[in-house]
């Protein structure tokens, strides 16, 4: 039986830097699922964010899943890094992987050196097919599907990239796979209902929660609303 529960993963990239551990502690105490943490090296996006440290500094914050989104090229050199600082997942880009078989076997084995707690996940840009990543879904936990071009928050959401959640669910459901579908880019109140009925169950949303017109700093209101939105709309789930 299959009934995921929607996730809220609230991005830190929309966080106040000066800020950091107060609007962590503030987020997880707003009932935020996990906490998205975008990882960019200005090689592979034209932006620079978090690393390693940052990630540690972190931990002893939040009791949440800290959810390492690593745009970065060859994350071969690095999961390991986050996997001590305190990553609870290592999402890796197929654009970014030349070896991507080995580099999430190499995630899958941090498990046994991190308490079973590290997720294995997989990032798709919006042009990327799903079909690049058929041969090795069996290994992912999770598969985020990018519905903006990485490297910056507060973008538009790509309407575009919907099919290729359904395609994705529609496949996970014929393995009969446990895998998770993680939606990143643009995810707003208004249109996390359409996303989480094409079968997507975790959702990363920056400015949606924490630069909200609507919500303004009432973060828990903001992350209530999306899951009860999402929550409804899951229709597609296992009764």
């Amino acid at each position: 039986m299959n009934r995921p529960a929607p996730l809220l993963a609230p991005s830190l990239l929309s966080a106040d830097f000066a800020r950091l551990g107060e609007e962590v502690r503030a987020l997880d105490q707003a009932g935020a699922d996990w906490l998205h943490v975008d990882v960019m090296d200005g090689r592979f996006v034209p932006n620079l964010t978090f690393g390693p440290l940052v990630v540690e500094a972190l931990r002893p914050h939040t009791s949440r899943v800290l959810d390492c989104h690593l745009m970065i090229e060859e994350p071969e050199r690095y999961v390991a890094d986050f996997a001590r600082a305190g990553a609870d997942t290592l999402t890796v880009h197929v654009e970014a992987c030349r070896h991507l078989h080995r580099n999430l076997q190499q995630i899958q084995g941090l498990k046994h050196h991190a308490g079973g707690r590290v997720l294995a996940g997989v990032s798709l840009n919006p042009h990327t097919p799903i079909a690049a990543i058929a041969h090795v879904l069996e290994l992912c936990d999770l598969v985020l599907i990018m519905s903006v071009n990485p490297g910056f928050g507060g973008q538009k959401f790509i309407p575009q990239v919907r099919p290729k959640i359904r395609e994705l669910r529609a496949m996970i459901r014929e393995r009969n796979l446990p895998t998770r579908i993680e939606v990143d880019g643009g995810v707003i109140v208004d249109n996390i209902a359409e996303l989480a009925g094409d079968g997507a169950d975790t959702f990363v949303s920056g400015s949606g929660i924490l630069r909200s017109e609507r919500f303004g700093r009432d973060y828990a209101a903001a992350i209530s609303a999306m899951r009860s939105q999402a929550e409804a709309a899951m229709t597609w789930r296992d009764p």
